[in-house]
């Protein structure tokens, strides 16, 4: 088997493993499926499971590097002239366009499994938190901040304020069983409110 064929396995394997938790913990509850139980749903060791997850709560939110990563990563790839809040609207708008679930969009199944959740509601912050921080380190580069200036932190506890609103918005929407594109039109325009209220504090900082 060659090297690309391998990676192709090893990504099908790992698809297939969050498929088949993410199922289980939509019909019986996060909580009560254990590791065990996905493992044999999967047909696969319940060491197999761990090597691709190591903890339970990633077997929901598959997507938890991207979400940690995705803000910072916008103000780094950030075209010349455009301020970190420009860059992060764009790309706001454009997740929602593609309803990605990095800014809330799931089944109404789902999102009811995250809210019913204290362990995966808990997992949320914790991500949250840590998106907040490699944002901060993000703009303290992208500013050429010193250790002693909040400013690049502030900023960056904002921004991420706005997006952790919207994401529960979208949720909340998704939970209460709105159509897909009704939810995309509410967070659109929800969005543009939330990232005006930071245009006179944030239109010009960290501009490229």
């Amino acid at each position: 088997m060659t090297a690309g064929l391998r990676e192709l396995k090893k990504r099908q394997t790992r698809q297939m493993i969050s498929d088949t938790a993410t199922r289980l913990f939509m019909e019986r509850g996060f909580e009560a499926v254990t590791i065990a139980e996905i493992a044999t749903a999967a047909q696969v060791a319940k060491m197999t499971v761990t090597n691709y997850f190591p903890r339970k709560e990633d077997l929901a939110l598959d997507y938890h590097e991207t979400i940690t990563t995705a803000l910072a990563r916008t103000v780094e790839d950030r075209p010349t002239g455009e301020s970190a809040l420009t860059a992060l609207r764009r790309a706001y708008l454009a997740a929602v366009e593609r309803h990605d679930p990095v800014v809330g969009f799931s089944s109404p199944e789902f999102a009811r499994m995250l809210a019913d959740s204290p362990t995966l509601t808990a997992r949320l912050r914790e991500l949250h938190d840590q998106r907040e921080e490699a944002l901060a380190d993000a703009l303290t580069t992208a500013t050429a901040a010193t250790p002693d200036d909040p400013t690049p932190r502030a900023a960056a506890a904002l921004l991420t304020a706005a997006h952790r609103t919207l994401f529960h918005h979208v949720q909340t929407l998704t939970r209460a069983g709105h159509p897909t594109e009704e939810i995309a039109t509410a967070a659109t325009r929800s969005a543009e409110k939330v990232f005006d209220l930071l245009e006179p504090s944030l239109g010009d900082y960290a501009v490229r």
